[in-house]
């Protein structure tokens, strides 16, 4: 049944870890399917702790999870669906394609309620996300937005109008420009994807379909043809030009105007940023879009979507609004002084439009900026770095990649900028600088990790996208300062139970059991507590055991420096646990003085180590003990009974 729980469990883990990999959802689904997709993959830690427990299960517990199995492979037969399928399609029946995501959310919630969690062996913290899931489930609604709504009614007007494309022009625009059908190779795949979506899941409005795919196509190849010249003139409905449509996000949600110097309130929304100073000036503390309370006045200049919509002008020969003028500090920003204010906005330009050269110096000025004081890290943040500096992370230039790594580590000093370094996406590109950067930039990466991770719930995240493995690898081939990053990231990690498995299974315990014996590593203290951490893992024990550990655990809690006796004994107890091999094995070493010293005069966790090992050395005593009474009755006994016999024989 062990056997079949752990089958079972790696099953469920490769389902989510299949629709991990499942991306670009059409634009229609998108939030829909990313939301479920998201909650799906906080999953893992649990369905890793269930795989890892080696607790009996009951058939009855087992059938929850191969329920919670069908639930999770309907989930991801419906994401794929919805993330390679047609855009027409799922617009156009999107009454049915919300109706099984709701569907599927409502047989996963159902499925994830009939887990009996207290017959597992679940820690209290996934138990807590387990149920944010659920909750997060239990709420969900499929509601469709706005825009959606817009899209919706455009393709229907195109289907009730004339088949004429010069009759509804503007439509076709906004279709063409929202589904991304402005070339003829997109309209291929289109066609293709709509076929097949349609002959798989059927449809009422097949030929309402064709029909707008048909118009989109003419409308396209009529925009991109060369054959609207007479006489070698543009002819009057060539020339008239259809003016480009500005997209929606482009646009500020109070004036509907393009902005030119958009800026982010504190409910994450975008406006432009004299709009959003008059409705405040005018004594509303609340978001126009959201309608949510504002906690802060305090606007955050939006670089990346100004960037967004300079390259959009220069794309449709449009001229790009004018920037402002003059630097406008955020309220935060103030902290800074004027001068280096001025900086900060300049750097900011720097990297948000700058070419290589300037985004290299700009993050190295950033870097040291940031590192300089606590007030600059608070104005850096305000000014929008931290998403620019994320994005630089995947350049090819290996001085902007250490550069940008190294302001995201000295930003994360400031606990108000871990959070928004982590939702800005920095993980990824963090790990993907720990496994091909340059030393420095990797040492540089593995420390900012170990800062995230001083927040719990980053700890999970960090080690669900796949951190663990190369900080193995740092911990194993770095220079000494980037073997000292790895470890104390890794410390902080393998805190969570969840990520103890993944650093046992990266191969951490035979680099960590080498670094304790290996001259002038100096990285005894680190080897050690994480050893005291792992060894309470069951394959960390048994890997641990195996590796001959034991003789340098005993000379350390004899010669170790306090924090190393007490972490020593604790491994030893770990491995200890049931097993009395490693403890005899210590005994013949000489532990039992060092031990009776670390009892009196160790800390307060090396004495209740101590305590325990010597209280198993006692037991172990009184067990041998009575081993050898029961031999020697026996071996007194077997004279006599021959005695016996020889009597009752002889007449």
């Amino acid at each position: 049944m062990e056997e079949e729980k752990g089958a079972v469990a790696q099953s469920l883990i490769d389902v989510v870890t299949e629709i991990a990999s499942v991306s670009d959802y059409r634009i229609t689904v998108k939030k829909l399917c990313s939301n479920l997709a998201r909650r799906l993959k906080l999953l893992v830690p649990m369905l890793e702790e269930i795989r890892e427990s080696n607790d009996p299960i009951s058939e009855e517990t087992l059938g929850t999870l191969v329920s919670l199995k069908e639930a999770l492979s309907s989930a991801k037969d419906h994401l794929k669906f919805c993330s390679g399928g047609s855009k027409i399609y799922l617009v156009m029946e999107r009454e049915q394609v919300t109706s099984k995501l709701l569907e599927v959310s409502v047989q996963l919630e159902q499925s994830l309620s009939k887990i009996p969690y207290e017959d597992l062996d679940i820690s209290d913290e996934v138990k807590e996300q387990v149920e944010l899931v659920l909750s997060q489930f239990r709420r969900a609604k499929g509601r469709v937005d706005a825009s959606d709504d817009e899209l919706y009614q455009d393709l229907h007007s195109l289907c009730i109008k004339s088949s004429d494309v010069d009759d509804h022009q503007p439509a076709l625009q906004r279709v063409a420009n929202k589904l991304q059908l402005m070339e003829i190779p997109d309209l291929a795949q289109e066609s293709v994807a709509l076929q097949e979506m349609v002959a798989l899941s059927g449809g009422d409005n097949i030929e309402e379909m064709a029909t707008v795919l048909k118009l989109i196509k003419d409308f396209v190849q009529m925009d991109n043809s060369e054959d609207h010249k007479v006489n070698g003139q543009t002819s009057t409905a060539a020339s008239q030009k259809i003016p480009a449509v500005i997209p929606d996000d482009f646009r500020c949600p109070i004036s509907l105007e393009m902005m030119r110097d958009p800026v982010i309130v504190s409910t994450g929304q975008t406006y432009e940023r004299t709009c959003i100073d008059k409705w405040i000036e005018a004594g509303h503390s609340t978001c126009p879009k959201t309608q949510q309370a504002l906690t802060s006045t305090t606007l955050t200049p939006n670089y990346v979507l100004r960037s967004l919509i300079a390259q959009w002008c220069e794309a449709n020969d449009i001229e790009p609004p004018k920037p402002p003028s003059s630097f406008r500090p955020s309220k935060v920003s103030s902290f800074s002084s004027p001068a280096e204010a001025n900086k900060i906005e300049d750097l900011m330009w720097r990297l948000a439009y700058g070419n290589p050269e300037d985004q290299r110096s700009a993050a190295g000025e950033i870097r040291l900026l940031a590192k300089r004081n606590a007030d600059n890290r608070v104005a850096i943040a305000e000014a929008g770095a931290i998403p620019l500096l994320v994005g630089l992370l995947a350049t090819p230039d290996s001085r902007i990649q250490e550069h940008s790594v190294t302001a995201l580590l000295n930003l994360s000093i400031c606990e108000n900028n871990k959070g928004a370094i982590v939702s800005a996406g920095a993980i990824p590109g963090i790990v993907q600088v720990l496994k091909k950067g340059s030393m420095e930039a990797r040492e540089n990466a593995a420390a900012t990790l170990f800062s995230l991770s001083v927040i719990d719930e980053n700890k999970v995240t960090i080690g669900a996208l796949g951190a663990i493995p190369p900080l193995v690898v740092l911990l194993n081939e770095g220079t000494h300062r980037g073997k000292k990053d790895a470890a104390t990231a890794l410390f902080n990690l393998c805190i969570y139970q969840g990520n103890k498995g993944k650093a046992i299974r990266a191969g951490v315990i035979p680099t960590l059991t080498r670094l304790l014996t290996e001259p002038g590593s100096g990285m005894v203290d680190e080897a050690l507590a994480i050893l005291a951490i792992l060894a309470s893992h069951p394959e960390g024990k048994s890997i641990i055991g195996s590796l001959d550990a034991v003789p340098s655990l005993v000379e350390f809690i004899r010669t170790g420096s306090p924090r190393n006796r007490e972490n020593a004994a604790a491994v030893l107890v770990h491995l200890s646990s049931n097993d009395p091999q490693h403890l005899l094995e210590a005994q013949k070493l000489g532990l039992m003085g060092p031990l009776i010293d670390l009892a009196g005069n160790g800390t307060d966790r090396g004495k209740r180590k101590a305590a325990q090992l010597l209280e198993r050395i006692s037991r172990l005593a009184e067990q041998q003990k009575e081993t050898a009474a029961l031999e020697q009755t026996k071996e007194e006994a077997e004279p006599t009974d021959s005695a016996s016999t020889t009597e009752a024989a002889d007449p």
